[in-house]
């Protein structure tokens, strides 16, 4: 069954009486032609909805239940993939999911967020949020795959790193920071796909890459729009202020040059139809990859160097260090 966002009541409503009406055990004349009206109808208010949303309304889109997770792109994306699990440290943390698996014929390593989709997986997965040996066991993953000198591909979706007391304890900062500093400077490709939600440095620690991807309902930002809204509103009511005013759609990104390229979804979000979005993803990595893994190491690190400093700079103003 499919789960209706707030904003998606009209065509709620279409979708029903369309229903009813095809399923009538004795239709009245006239029926069929009703029905293709209702169908004119409902195809303009999606259009007319889905091209014109809001920023909050695509972060709610971003967040869908029912959106294709990583696990869920890697099962459609590739062959073999072989799981790896722990950090070597302390535990297996299954809010990320990595491994080696052979995407059009080439062997890559493949690390995401997994949300999970039922209650009780999403409990098991910690709801996306990763604790600070999530992002070691990646780290772990990313030099696994510069030694074997393979390219890597990250899915980013969480609402961000865990904030408990026992990952601060086990050194959740440290954590997302070393990936930081050790994803500037690997040695291979890295394409980063942000799939749903991109919350904060939860989000960045896998987001250190060459090319950064987005799918055109996605969302990518410092900070969720209800903790903007609560730490410089102190209102709730002012959540799609804020969604509007932290600019972290794929379009608002492209545009500030952060992102290179936003991937189109199927009318309606990804969840409607999740065999052609993941086609298209895939053949987006399949061209960025093809241009990545013909450079050589040096003008790979550098050009990533240079896309990481460029951004935040404004009026010709150079950040210190740079």
């Amino acid at each position: 069954m499919r789960d209706y966002l707030d904003f998606e009541k009209p065509i709620r409503e279409l979708e029903e009486k369309i229903e009813k009406l095809a399923s009538a055990e004795s239709p009245k004349s006239g029926t069929q032609d009703e029905i293709r009206k209702l169908r004119t109808k409902l195809a303009q208010v999606e259009h007319q909805l889905y091209t014109t949303l809001t920023p909050w309304q695509r972060t709610q889109l971003a967040r869908h239940p029912q959106r294709p997770t990583t696990l869920d792109y890697i099962n459609e994306l590739s062959r073999e993939f072989l799981e790896l699990h722990g950090d070597r440290s302390f535990g297996d943390d299954r809010a990320i999911v990595g491994g080696f698996a052979r995407f059009n014929d080439r062997s890559v390593m493949i690390i995401g967020h997994q949300k999970g989709k039922t209650l009780k997986e999403r409990m098991q997965r910690n709801f996306g949020m990763p604790n600070p040996e999530g992002y070691r066991k990646a780290l772990r993953l990313m030099r696994l795959a510069e030694k074997f000198g393979r390219p890597i591909i990250t899915l980013i979706d969480t609402p961000g790193a865990y904030p408990g007391i026992g990952a601060e304890e086990r050194g959740q900062a440290e954590a997302i920071a070393r990936n930081l500093f050790v994803m500037s400077r690997l040695s291979v490709p890295i394409i980063s796909v942000v799939i749903g939600e991109g919350g904060s440095g939860g989000a960045l620690a896998l987001g250190v890459s060459d090319r950064i991807l987005m799918l055109e309902h996605s969302v990518y930002s410092v900070i969720s729009p209800e903790g903007c809204a609560a730490i410089l509103y102190d209102d709730p009511s002012k959540v799609p202020d804020a969604a509007a005013s932290l600019k972290m759609t794929a379009q608002d990104l492209v545009g500030l040059g952060i992102v290179d390229e936003v991937i189109p979804e199927p009318l309606g979000g990804a969840h409607r139809d999740p065999r052609a979005m993941c086609d298209r993803v895939a053949k987006t990595l399949a061209n960025q990859l093809y241009a990545l893994v013909e450079l050589p190491t040096d003008q790979l690190i550098a050009q990533r160097d240079q896309k990481f400093r460029k951004i935040g700079v404004v009026g010709g103003l150079v950040p210190v260090g740079a």
